[in-house]
């Protein structure tokens, strides 16, 4: 029997290697760039062509190489960081494992040319798919200068699984702006296609920040430090008021390697408690300084995984350092206990009455020396007196105001029945809306005060229940509670539907309609609105453009990352135009990284997941029965785009149980 067994061509256990290392062009400039790092650059800049298919070039001013070092660095496991199996516990670089090189020069034809800053010529190396083409001896600058040409040019099967030159550019993004925040003393530049997309000197750590993100963000950075014997935590925090409906703008380093962790994050969030509105996810870039010899970072292919021996020391200690940044720069509520509770004046009678206020149903009118039983029996009359005085000190020629202060009148004249001659007031879905008075005008009047206008309407609802027909129901008879959902009768009992997911359905809907026909309806704006994105979002709506036009946006560019809007959705009209644009970006792109989706699928989801955000307001009857009757007709009524459910049916069984 023949052997079968083999040694791999150097060749092909690159190529098998380069799966692992190199995923896609960011990829490469993520190993590219912490090799610059590590040979003690103070400038990196960073060539990109076609979202780096065709060209990734990274130019530094490092330490460079000899003319071995130079041939050797391609080798597989040739690396400069370890000598002993102890080394790899105290590992305190970027790239150390030996494989990025001859992983990147196995899939492409690579360039590259260092010198030493000491040394007269440098050294020029060519490499395609492993197989060196020439080393000879050149002139040029101290440093390393690599260019990675034709990426996958020899795996075809891999280059047709990128994606589109958007989708890899963001990537890239990805992994520069990673790279640039955990060196903010190394000056970086960036360029795409021949266009500058950032320069950022070199400097501390909030104007790496600033200069990455936007000068908006200058405001809303705060300093966080805690220092013990284990670990250092060290960074910036965003205040609460800035915080995000994405998760975009999170970033953990451990040793000035950037990480993810979802047992820190949730430790930073914890933090954050009872400051944070429902929904938004704040801004924080995090350092963690820790003895190498307490992590393991080798765990995962790309090095964004690592384990702690003491994982709930860090996240005590995590929660700690940020809470206190927290509570030092005032970002939480807290309880001053030099203040006056009492309830006192509004308005501009606040001034005006700087001691509390007795309650009415205290003094009542009379003097404390009144007997209790001769209060008692006049309470009906003290009422009908109190009733016409109010906190607020009104004006001489505006009327009288119903007061709120007397709690015991919202109970006078509940048993007594309805007179015929009682005006029926409408307040539509209000449940505390303003009562009717059983108290004859003519008799109000002459005990010198006003009717009661406070009432429930609980007694009313029989008054809704009766459904029209058997599939719908009046807008009279559908109730809103909370500006959150909506209480609709039907014959198999009652309807309980989620005003925000119910317009998230409805508006998906319309999205969807207006990029599949191109009929979106533009509002034009009066004065246009200018806004900045980040390098990432703003790419992405180049390539989003002809989608986002076609929903009713039109936008032009204004400069380096800015546009100038024109035009917004008429659907989406009533918010602001700069928060609504650049929000939304940041939704698409989180939408499209989490889920496997086209471009129009994915931007109609976010776009109404966005518009419904705001849509938790008083709705009128008219306007609550519209939006129950969109969402019967809509596709899918029982279910957002992303499966959550909108309508629950209360059935009469399940009712009555609950008074068991």
């Amino acid at each position: 029997m023949l052997n079968v067994i083999q040694l791999l061509p150097d060749s092909i256990a690159n190529q098998i290697a380069a799966g692992e290392v190199v995923q896609r062009p960011a990829s490469v400039v993520k190993e590219l760039l912490e090799n610059s790092v590590d040979a003690k650059a103070k400038s990196i800049q960073v060539i990109i062509r076609e979202a780096g298919r065709n060209l990734i070039q990274i130019v530094d001013d490092g330490v460079g190489m000899t003319e071995t070092d130079a041939r050797m660095s391609f080798e597989r496991h040739a690396t400069s960081k370890i000598r002993t199996s102890d080394d790899l516990f105290r590992i305190r670089t970027m790239g150390f494992r030996g494989e990025a090189l001859a992983s990147i020069a196995a899939v492409s034809q690579v360039e590259m040319r260092t010198r030493r800053a000491e040394d007269e010529l440098g050294t020029l190396i060519r490499i395609e798919g492993s197989d060196i083409k020439a080393q000879e001896s050149i002139s040029c600058l101290p440093g390393t200068n690599l260019l990675i040409k034709n990426l996958f040019f020899n795996v075809p099967a891999r280059r047709n699984f990128l994606k589109s030159n958007s989708v890899e550019m963001r990537h890239v993004l990805d992994e520069f702006q990673r790279v640039a925040l955990a060196n903010p003393e190394v000056a970086f530049s960036l360029f795409h296609n021949d266009q500058e997309i950032y320069n950022l000197p070199a400097g501390k750590l909030s104007r790496r920040i600033i200069d990455m993100f936007g000068k908006s963000y200058r405001e809303q950075l705060n300093q966080c430090e805690e220092t013990t014997p284990y670990v250092t935590v060290r960074g910036y925090i965003g205040k609460p008021e800035s915080a995000r409906k994405t998760r975009n703008e999170q970033y953990f380093f451990v040793n000035n390697r950037y990480v993810k962790h979802n047992y820190l994050h949730h430790a930073v969030i914890g933090a954050y408690e009872g400051t944070l509105p429902e929904g938004s996810h704040p801004f924080y870039v995090l350092f963690i300084d820790i003895d190498p010899s307490h992590i393991d970072i080798n765990i995962h292919p790309t090095k964004t995984e690592i384990k702690f021996d003491d994982e709930r020391s860090v996240y005590a200690i995590m929660m700690a350092a940020v809470r206190k940044a927290v509570g030092v720069y005032n970002l939480s509520p807290s309880l001053d206990f030099e203040s006056d509770v009492n309830f006192l004046a509004g308005g501009r009678s606040a001034a005006l009455q700087p001691t509390p206020i007795t309650p009415s149903w205290a003094s009542g009118g009379a003097s404390s020396a009144t007997p209790v039983s001769e209060r008692s029996s006049g309470r009906t009359d003290s009422l009908d007196r109190a009733a016409g005085r109010s906190f607020d000190l009104p004006r001489r020629d505006a009327p009288p105001k119903p007061s709120v202060n007397n709690w015991q009148a919202l109970y006078e004249g509940v048993a007594t029945p309805k007179t015929a001659d009682t005006p029926e007031t409408s307040h539509e879905g209000d449940w505390l809306g303003p009562g009717r008075s059983n108290v004859p005008m003519a008799e109000t009047a002459a005990n010198g005060g006003e009717a009661i206008t406070l009432g429930s309407r609980a007694n009313q609802l029989q008054l809704m229940v009766e459904p029209t027909d058997a599939g719908g129901v009046e807008g009279e008879a559908i109730l809103q509670i909370q500006n959150r959902y909506l209480l609709a009768p039907v014959r198999a009992g009652m309807a309980v539907i989620d005003q925000r997911r119910a317009y998230e359905r409805v508006l998906y809907d319309q999205f969807q309609a207006a990029l599949t026909k191109g009929s979106g309806a533009s509002q034009q704006l009066l004065f246009p609105k200018t806004v900045t994105l980040s390098a990432v979002d703003f790419q992405l709506a180049l390539d989003l453009r002809q989608d986002l036009t076609k929903l009713g946006f039109e936008f032009d560019e204004l400069g380096q990352n800015t546009f100038i809007i024109r035009g917004v959705p008429t659907l989406m009209t009533g918010e602001s135009e700069e928060e609504l644009f650049a929000n939304l970006l940041a939704q698409l792109r989180v939408d499209t990284g989490r889920l496997k989706l086209d471009r129009a699928e994915s931007l109609a989801r976010s776009l109404g997941k966005r518009a419904s955000a705001r849509h938790t307001t008083r709705l009128s009857a008219i306007e609550r029965k519209a939006l129950v009757d969109q969402l019967f007709a809509s596709t899918n009524p029982s279910y957002t785009p992303t499966g959550e459910p909108v309508i629950v049916i209360l059935s009469l069984d399940k009712i009555a149980g609950l008074f068991r």
